[in-house]
């Protein structure tokens, strides 16, 4: 019998695992146990250094701020927050004054001491705080769909994690808590930091109290903090928020709502070209494009399972086509409408509208279809996570036997597109089966989910493994982008369907006469245009390749004199489809071309009197190089060439 601390003494060994299941390392173990060792730079060591610091957050605002009410405190991708109900809301200044109070708890080097508890322990224990009485009731799992409380309950037994002085024993400070923890907070000083502030409602829920949120981040060394925070300001200069908002490219108006955004003319410009092409690509690859209302009666969502299984996901119902007599009186009900959520009942009622053959297959519908998801305003971001989005949806029936040749297509058409785009960093997901949200037979799942990892695996792509996370009628692969940052954005997903065709009782005549049913693949390349249109703004920092710009060329004349020349080489690039201007304006030159270096236009047309003199133009770039003395004929020949390869040109040399 022996503890972690005496299997390990690495420093950097922070836990452990005890037959696959993570430990202090206090814990106790037998000859027998499967253990091994977590380093605090591990994936699961970052997790339980967030996980300390924001138990060391929470005692740092209690010692503050002895009033304040405990929320939860979860570990979350590259940080940690916690919730407290406090009666004004935290500043910035009050960031500074909990970082230093953080400090001397981290310097004392408390010791996180795990307590198993009874259920009336607990309760006598947290008595002052009533959110995590609401918890405890929790334990045994019925929490860990909510909102991370998974970190507070949800183990066969309630435990409570003591902060001891490691001086006098003596227990500073206790927060409930199924861990596991670091050994001690001195732990936790080589790099945390607070980084913002937020508000979040109670278990998720708007119907609960707001409590205000603050976020942390935390890792294993100073330096790994500085990297983290240079990627975070590199992100900020790149939100698309801030960027359309410099660039005029959409907003969000108070007067229409959270979540539905415009988009103006120059972003416009940007989603037409993106939508345009991916027509052209979809058209050449044998989709047939379809067209569907905004609304539905109930009963199609009922026969879907959406009313089932996503109805928390829909706006309320609309009650419609009720009819009254001269009196006032109803005489026929009416009948509930939704927005659409999902294309994929409509697209299933057109495949059902005439006999399909096997000839006819595979059946690949396409639509750029609008659909409405209703988002709690604490999720809704920027154009990521919005309430009203047109996805490129496409919907292909084909049989059992050639569902495998379709999705191994469909998968290298997606890629291929989205490398047009300018994304050609990717690994693949595979997302599987929820056992608590799932319609069909486990039969037809095991399949499905088969038949996606063999195409997975035949791409040559990395592979991971996502549990629980498909939709309720289908395993999916999505294909996850890395963008010019290195952050990772989920985009195209490709799900297997055996499940609607049965609920629809879709059917088509096989070659020996049979009815069968069909294999249904639901598949969105960009997600949602309004999406795709943030990652692409992130990923080129506002500064897009020639074909997606909105304005693509700009003339500017040294003097007023040489903007007839302008006129006429500008109008050359009209005519052959360019988007470009001349910047006739009373702005001296210098002002002009800084104007449009920050607008981000990728060509700059200069004209002098040599210019003018010789036919030619002079090139500058989005990054300030010149390229002087192009003929204009050679000119317009590059320009159109950018365009045409779909070519980023940010810099003299790549046009």
């Amino acid at each position: 019998m022996a503890d972690g601390f005496e299997l390990f003494t690495d420093r950097s060994v922070v836990a452990m695992r005890v037959n696959g299941e993570l430990k202090d390392l206090a814990t106790t173990v037998t000859p027998t146990d499967v253990v091994e060792p977590v380093t605090i730079g591990s994936p699961d060591g970052l997790s339980i250094l967030r996980h300390s610091a924001a138990h060391v957050l929470a005692q740092a605002v209690q010692t503050v701020n002895p009033a304040a009410r405990l929320g939860i405190g979860p570990p979350v991708t590259d940080g940690f927050y916690y919730d407290f109900d406090v009666e004004e809301a935290f500043t910035p200044e009050d960031i500074k004054s909990l970082e230093k109070a953080m400090d001397r708890i981290i310097r004392q080097g408390q010791r996180f001491v795990r307590r198993v508890v009874t259920d009336d322990q607990a309760r006598d224990e947290l008595a002052a705080e009533p959110y995590k009485l609401e918890l405890i009731g929790l334990k045994g799992g019925a929490a860990e769909t909510v909102d991370n409380e998974s970190v507070e309950v949800g183990g066969a037994e309630l435990t409570i994690y003591d902060n001891v002085d490691p001086k006098t024993g003596e227990t500073l400070w206790k927060d409930l808590c199924r861990g596991p923890h670091l050994p001690n907070t001195r732990m936790i000083g080589n790099g945390y930091s607070l980084t913002r502030l937020a508000a979040a409602y109670w278990r998720g829920s708007e119907k609960n109290p707001q409590l205000q949120r603050i976020y942390g981040t935390a890792w294993a060394t100073k330096d790994e903090l500085r990297a983290y925070q240079a990627r975070q300001e590199e992100a900020a200069k790149r939100d698309h928020r801030k960027l359309g908002a410099e660039l005029d490219l959409f907003s969000f108006p108070e007067e229409i709502g959270s979540g539905l955004p415009v988009f103006h003319p120059r972003g416009g410009i940007i989603r037409q070209e993106m939508e345009n092409y991916s027509r052209k690509r979809h058209t050449e690859a044998g989709y047939d494009f379809v067209y569907t209302p905004h609304i539905t009666k109930s009963n199609l969502f009922e026969t879907s399972g959406h009313l089932d299984w996503y109805a928390d996901g829909m706006f309320p119902p609309m009650k419609l086509d009720a009819e009254y007599d001269a009196d006032g009186h109803m005489t026929r009900q009416g009948v509930d409408y939704y927005l659409k959520p999902m294309n994929c009942p409509f697209h299933n009622l057109i495949f059902r509208s005439s006999g399909r053959s096997y000839r006819d297959l595979p059946m690949r519908l396409f639509e750029f279809g609008s659909v409405y998801r209703y988002e709690k305003s604490g999720v809704v971001h920027g154009l990521t996570r919005v309430r009203g989005m047109t996805q490129d949806d496409a919907h292909i029936y084909t049989t059992r036997e050639g569902m495998k040749e379709e999705l191994t297509s469909t998968l290298n058409f997606v890629l291929k597109l989205l490398a047009d785009y300018g994304l050609e960093d990717y690994y693949l997901e595979l997302s599987t089966k929820d056992p608590k949200k799932f319609v069909g037979t486990d039969e037809a799942w095991a399949e499905a989910t088969d038949t996606l990892r063999e195409v997975a695996e035949a791409s040559g792509l990395e592979l991971v493994a996502d549990p629980g996370g498909a939709a309720f009628y289908g395993p999916k692969i999505s294909v996850q982008a890395r963008d010019a940052i290195g952050r990772t954005w989920q985009m195209s997903t490709i799900q297997l369907d055996f499940n609607l065709p049965e609920r629809f009782d879709l059917e088509y005549t096989a070659s020996d006469g049979s009815r069968q049913r069909p294999v249904m693949i639901h598949r969105a390349l960009f997600g949602s245009i309004e999406r795709f249109f943030a990652v692409l703004t992130e990923h080129y920092a506002g500064a897009f390749p020639v074909w997606l710009s909105p304005v693509q060329v700009v003339g500017i004349p040294v003097s007023e004199q040489y903007g007839p020349y302008l006129d006429e080489i500008i109008g050359r690039l009209e005519t052959a489809g360019v988007r470009a201007q001349v910047d006739h304006s009373d702005d001296r030159m210098q002002k002009k071309i800084r104007n449009h270096t920050k607008a981000k236009v990728p060509f700059q047309l200069i004209v002098g009197e040599d210019d003018r003199s010789n036919r030619s133009v002079s090139f500058r770039f989005r990054d300030g190089t010149q390229e002087n003395g192009v003929p204009a004929d050679e000119a317009i020949r590059r320009i159109i060439a950018a365009i045409h390869a779909r070519a980023q040109v940010t810099t003299q040399g790549q046009v």
